[in-house]
């Protein structure tokens, strides 16, 4: 899914050096694509933890996955720590290394991951003794993530325009000034990881298998949703 030549950054590991075991971080409606990069603010005390640990290794990689059940990392019950609360999750995530951290004065990480490669969960792990969750992720299947080549969309105008109408029946605001000058690949894994679309949605996104399908599946998302965003204003 990577594109473009040159992606690989001089920090990033090759795929003979990806690790045997990866920290999780659970968050509903967060895509992170092979080449896109995830702001996040971290407060929860055992994702803390796990930014330290992450930055500890010399990967410094981060798996970021959905829970099976949309906000379930989001409550949590009544009789159960949050240590011990492990909400089942898809079994296809993104890894992202940590390419940007901040602290700030009221004790929250601000970091950013860049996607470097999908995985499949094989196994979980028991959680770190900090609380986060950690889990044996198995790259076989997505080692063209990291492969280099060119992507170009096959009618860029029909996408800005499915995307543009899209965007105003979600009632949503793009900055347009400059978006010519983006490249196909960053305007997909863009509007891929930034559009207000539904959980399932987006884990479907991320499990195509490449940017192609990604922009493919998109579009006929981002059409069906304006279709029927239409429908209901006219009634």
């Amino acid at each position: 899914m990577r594109p473009g030549p040159g992606s690989l950054g001089p920090f990033d590991p090759g795929f003979a050096d990806l690790p045997k075991d990866l920290p999780i971080f659970p968050l509903t409606n967060a895509l992170l694509l092979p080449g896109g990069r995830l702001p996040l603010n971290i407060f929860e005390k055992r994702y803390l933890a796990m930014v330290r640990a992450a930055l500890l290794r010399p990967d410094r990689l981060i798996g970021m996955v959905q829970p099976m059940e949309p906000g379930a990392d989001k409550v949590l019950p009544a009789d159960v720590g949050a240590a011990d609360y492990r909400p089942p999750v898809h079994d296809i995530g993104c890894a992202g290394r940590i390419v940007s951290f901040e602290e700030t004065p009221d004790g929250r990480y601000q970091i950013v991951l860049s996607g470097l490669i999908r995985f499949r969960i094989a196994e979980e792990l028991p959680s770190d003794r900090q609380g986060f969750r950690r889990v044996v992720p198995d790259w076989t299947s997505f080692s063209h993530d990291m492969a280099e080549h060119e992507f170009q969309l096959a009618d860029r105008p029909r996408f800005l325009s499915v995307v543009q109408e899209y965007l105003k029946t979600r009632q949503a605001r793009l900055d347009w000034k400059g978006i010519e000058e983006v490249a196909d690949d960053d305007l997909v894994i863009a509007m891929a990881q930034m559009s207000p679309l539904e959980p399932e949605e987006k884990q479907s996104l991320l499990e195509c298998a490449d940017l192609d399908a990604v922009a493919e599946m998109m579009t006929a998302m981002f059409e069906v949703h304006s279709a029927t965003d239409g429908e209901h204003r006219l009634h």
